[in-house]
């Protein structure tokens, strides 16, 4: 063979020119799965797997901080996979040999749909339990033990209790999307899933933000972890253009169905705060002609899968959705993103405007600001370090505080719900603005 150029990146390895040897292959996979890799014309690792696989590989536990849409799914997976298919025989009844956590069902069903096509014509099973399906039909098949569990903390800790499954013999373990299980309450079910598995096991910690008591996760369940980042928490994708428009919250609505007009025939994805709130857009919007559809929390696991097959086959051209419903969603053809309500959480801004310019494409993000979301818009400037291109309007004033509450139902929630309606709030009891502090809650078994 003849000279060839190399270059030595962060992770230590030496990568030999792309056309000379397939870089999966000198990571130190296995044939068959890079073979897999290449019937899927996937070649060429992207920043995070070229850095978080090697680590993977030698038995590192590692700690990811990229955002979604960046290659984590088989950051983690590839090596996952490639060191179960060395391991001999098949699980025991009722156990586990690999767990994967993931906060929401629709980033559950997106794992093991990535995973499916590289464990082909292979032993290994891959097994989902999630909020929203038969539990009976989950313990069912988790009688004959797994090789991969994809799960939601809810619904693993119901099978736990009904002692359908076992986790004392997973060797590895994946928190994916983890800043968002944090968000939603999971602090608790973390706690207590990760002191069932063994203490000598790999685990592997995947955030696109890493708050502080993300620290502590990382410090309390990862040993000696090595951390990869491929772009600093809150830096948005460059391909994405983004822009803000200051309207009154009653105007909104219109000015959605404005925009929306002037490209029908490309898919949209638009973000409320709240579920009422959704549900009440997308009949709005279906009202004058767009074919749209809503998911949130109390949607049933069917209704959300049949909305996201219609969004992504084309047949639905707009999606509302909440933080909860739509994180870690993957629909490489949405082309905008609309902040119809601006988030509580300033990160969750960058989590939405990250459903576009996914796979190299571009991507368009709009936001809408009432007056009395200055203060959200102000925190999401500061955490990505930007100040967001102003389309139409002007920045509104600082509005004031009412001195104390005014009648029975208090001030007006801040949720777009109605006032003093709890119910209406997405992710927290209590309205539509989270207390941060009560993150700690227990879980949320709708997951």
């Amino acid at each position: 063979m003849g000279s060839m150029n190399i270059a030595v990146t962060a992770s230590g390895w030496t990568r030999p020119e792309r056309n000379e040897v397939n870089l999966f292959a000198e990571m130190g996979l296995p044939a068959p799965l890079v073979k897999k890799l290449v019937a899927m014309g996937i070649d060429e690792p992207t920043p995070i797997q070229t850095h978080a696989i090697p680590y993977a590989l030698d038995g590192n536990d590692v700690m990811g901080l990229a955002q979604t849409g960046t290659g984590k799914t088989a950051a983690f997976g590839l090596p996952l996979l490639a060191q179960l298919m060395e391991m001999h025989g098949k699980p025991e009844p009722k156990t586990v040999r690999s767990l994967i956590l993931a906060p929401t069902r629709e980033l559950a069903g997106q794992i093991r749909d990535a995973l499916m096509p590289l464990v082909k014509d292979t032993p290994i099973k891959i097994g989902v339990v999630v909020g929203g399906a038969s539990i009976n039909a989950q313990i069912k098949r988790l009688e004959r033990g797994t090789d991969v569990l994809v799960a939601t903390p809810g619904r693993l800790l119901d099978l736990l209790d009904r002692r359908a499954l076992r986790l004392d013999a997973a060797r590895f373990l994946v928190l994916d999307e983890a800043d968002q299980m944090l968000d939603l309450g999971f602090i608790h079910a973390l706690r207590k899933i990760a002191g069932l598995l063994p203490a000598e096991r790999q685990t592997m910690l995947f955030s696109a933000t890493m708050p502080k008591q993300m620290e502590e996760i990382a410090a309390s369940y990862l040993t000696h972890p090595k951390r990869v980042q491929v772009s600093p928490p809150g830096k948005a994708v460059d391909k994405i253009e983004q822009s803000i428009h200051f309207i009154a919250k009653a105007e909104k609505p219109n000015l959605l169905i404005e925009l929306l007009g002037k490209h029908r025939d490309e898919l949209a994805l638009v973000f409320g705060r709240t579920k009422h709130g959704s549900d009440k857009l997308a009949k709005k919007l279906e009202a004058v002609g767009f074919s749209v559809a809503a998911i949130h929390g109390n949607k049933s696991q069917g209704q959300r899968e049949r909305a996201l097959k219609a969004f992504r086959d084309g047949q639905v051209k707009v999606l509302v959705a909440t933080d909860v419903a739509a994180r870690g969603l993957d629909i490489p053809d949405v082309k905008h993103v609309y902040n119809f309500d601006l988030p509580n959480v300033p990160e969750n801004y960058v989590h939405r405007i990250g459903r576009t310019a996914r796979a190299g494409r571009d991507g368009m993000a709009v936001a809408f600001c009432a007056p009395d979301e200055m203060g959200e818009l102000k925190d999401i400037q500061k955490v990505m370090g930007i100040s967001i291109p102003v389309a139409s309007g002007r920045p509104w004033e600082r509005m004031e505080e009412p001195s104390k509450p005014k009648g029975r139902g208090g001030p007006r929630r801040r949720s777009g719900g109605k006032p003093g309606n709890p119910a209406n709030a997405e992710n927290k009891p209590g309205g539509g603005r989270p207390n941060r502090r009560r993150r700690n809650k227990s879980p949320r078994k709708a997951a």
